[in-house]
């Protein structure tokens, strides 16, 4: 049985991935104050981060019309498993990478500390280091697969497309019956802790010509490793399936949405396909002065193939900022944040609906009605939308 561990695999992460994942365009070139953080993102993790990647051959595995059952344990992803029975796949690898819990501690302490910026660009360094671990686990298994005369099939994981991420305590429990070189726990939710780390399975064919010859079923195009001696295919970039209209109709005017985009928002896209996103929101207070107030918007969307779904969105006041204490709502202690917080207009939609989202129209900059607050929602997401659109339409014509 097939089964590696390494404790400490080398980690260099190509600048470009880097800079891709950040969620700048092909060709970008860092300069200013975002190539100080890229490089003390880079050099702080050299100096203190803890990555490791476990992988193992199950022991056993089954399909039938309803569930894959791997070592007993069933599971009900429809891609997985029609990707297993079209390669005719005989094996399964299970797998899990991890960047280490120090990254994700130091990140908290950069949030807790008023130093957003820093948290994002370790935070984005640490998807960037499970996605070249995961690369690193793909080429061993290759190495090895291709001395048996096998070929290895893409990874796939609980979150993706076709398989619920709340099985992924189960791939866990699977995974840990032999031991991890490192703690990870899943949580009810099915998110991991820690959350820069990965869960996958790989399976294995001995039917390398149909490998061969169904392209959707090679690994590579969503590998980026350069120089890999097994590459059948090229790298195909996490944008390049447009699911965005460019041209869309927007209910905000569309050159305050691309001052707002360069400015104003921040881009992670996530190895899964989703992004992560994070959007400032400046204004001010409508009486006491006209105070300045800050707010963070933070939403997660799901895989560009599912149309970007909503699956978490939430605002905040800017750590470190104390504007919102001067708005009338929070004076008068009616509980305003915590309103604040539990509004999620459009969750579980995909993003593209904002566009057909009948609002509120308010131009308060502060936060006290329930129609301004739903105004600055349309604001952020179609923000959101604009951005995403139009770095689709440049990589696909680049």
């Amino acid at each position: 049985m097939m089964e590696i561990t390494d404790t400490s695999p080398a980690v260099s992460v190509e600048p470009s991935e880097y800079i891709r994942l950040l969620g700048y365009p092909r060709g970008w070139v860092l300069e200013g104050r975002a190539q100080e953080l890229a490089d003390w993102a880079r050099d702080w993790y050299t100096q203190n981060g803890r990555p490791w990647f476990y992988a193992r051959e199950a022991s056993g595995f089954d399909i039938d019309n309803a569930a894959i059952r791997i070592e007993g344990t069933q599971f009900a992803s429809a891609r997985l498993r029609a990707t297993l029975e079209k390669a005719s796949a005989h094996s399964l690898i299970l797998a899990a990478v991890s960047a280490g819990s120090e990254l994700e501690e130091e990140a908290g302490k950069r949030w807790d500390a008023g130093r957003p910026d820093e948290y994002f660009f370790l935070e984005v360094f640490g998807s960037a280091v499970v996605e070249q671990l995961t690369m690193s686990v793909g080429a061993r298994l290759c190495d090895w697969a291709e001395t048996q005369g096998m070929a290895v099939l893409p990874h796939y994981s609980p979150g993706y497309p076709e398989w619920d991420i709340l099985e992924q305590p189960r791939l866990l429990k699977l995974l840990t019956r032999r031991g991890l070189p490192s703690s990870i726990n899943a949580l009810d939710s099915g998110a991991l802790r820690p959350k820069k780390s990965l869960l996958a399975a790989f399976g294995v064919t001995r039917q390398t010509g149909r490998f061969r010859r169904l392209t959707e079923l090679v690994p590579c195009e969503n590998c980026s490793l350069g120089g890999c001696q097994y590459r059948r295919v090229p790298y195909r970039r996490w944008l390049d399936v447009a699911s965005l209209n460019p041209d869309a109709n927007y209910a905000v005017n569309t050159k305050a949405l691309k001052r707002w985009a360069k400015e104003r928002l921040s881009l992670h896209p996530r190895e899964d396909g989703g992004v992560d996103a994070l959007f400032r929101y400046d204004g001010t207070t409508c009486t006491n002065m006209g105070r300045p107030l800050a707010f963070h918007y933070n939403i997660s969307l799901g895989p560009r193939e599912a149309g970007f779904p909503i699956r978490d969105q939430r605002c905040a006041p800017v750590p470190g900022e104390s504007g919102h204490t001067y708005m009338c709502e929070y004076i008068r202690d009616t509980g305003l944040l915590e309103q604040i917080a539990s509004e999620k207009p459009l969750l579980g939609r995909p993003l593209h609906e904002v566009l057909t989202w009948t609002r509120s129209a308010s131009a308060a900059g502060c936060y006290c009605e329930p129609e301004s607050r739903e105004h600055k929602w349309g604001l952020v997401l179609e923000t959101l939308h604009y951005a995403l659109a139009r770095m689709q339409s440049r990589d696909r014509s680049s």
